[in-house]
């Protein structure tokens, strides 16, 4: 029997995880540059160390109502193809580490949630699941050559 480890995070009253993994840091969430005309989910850009970091709003991008940032709020980054990106999120939990066994696929409704996003789908115990993001799959191809140029014309803007 292996084990997995996830990062549990909530956004709105759901529990989220994410493959360890996937994840290359959490950070808070700090001072952003808003640029007009982004897409609506995307929460604005940020200098990291010297690169850029696109960060997305992920309430917004999963459909949910918006709400104001918290000193509990986070960004989870994360890395796409060569793209380095975060997701805010209302809170990081901890690190949990969970049985294969009681890892399911995801069932064919899933309330709220796009699928597209969705891996699979944790028992944390008899009357709570968690539900396992796959961050690498939060845009479509056409979305990321949208994204790749919004970066390349506003980088400038980010890391003077």
């Amino acid at each position: 029997m292996a084990i997995r480890q996830f990062v549990k995070f909530t956004v709105g009253d759901a529990e989220f995880g994410v493959e360890i993994s996937q994840v290359r840091e959490i950070i808070k969430l700090q001072e952003m540059v808003k640029v007009p005309d982004a897409p609506a989910y995307i929460e604005g850009l940020m200098n990291l160390r010297g690169s850029v970091l696109t960060v997305y709003n992920l309430r917004k991008r999963l459909g949910m109502q918006d709400k104001e940032f918290d000193e509990n709020c986070k960004i989870i980054t994360v890395y796409h193809n060569d793209l380095l990106v975060g997701f805010t999120v209302d809170s990081v939990n901890e690190i949990i580490r969970i049985d294969d066994e009681r890892i399911e696929d995801t069932p064919a409704s899933v309330p709220n949630v796009d699928r597209k996003f969705i891996s699979k789908v944790v028992k944390l115990d008899e009357n709570r699941l968690m539900i396992v993001l796959d961050l690498t799959n939060v845009f479509s191809p056409d979305e990321e050559t949208e994204i790749r140029e919004f970066i390349s014309k506003n980088e400038n803007k980010v890391l003077q």
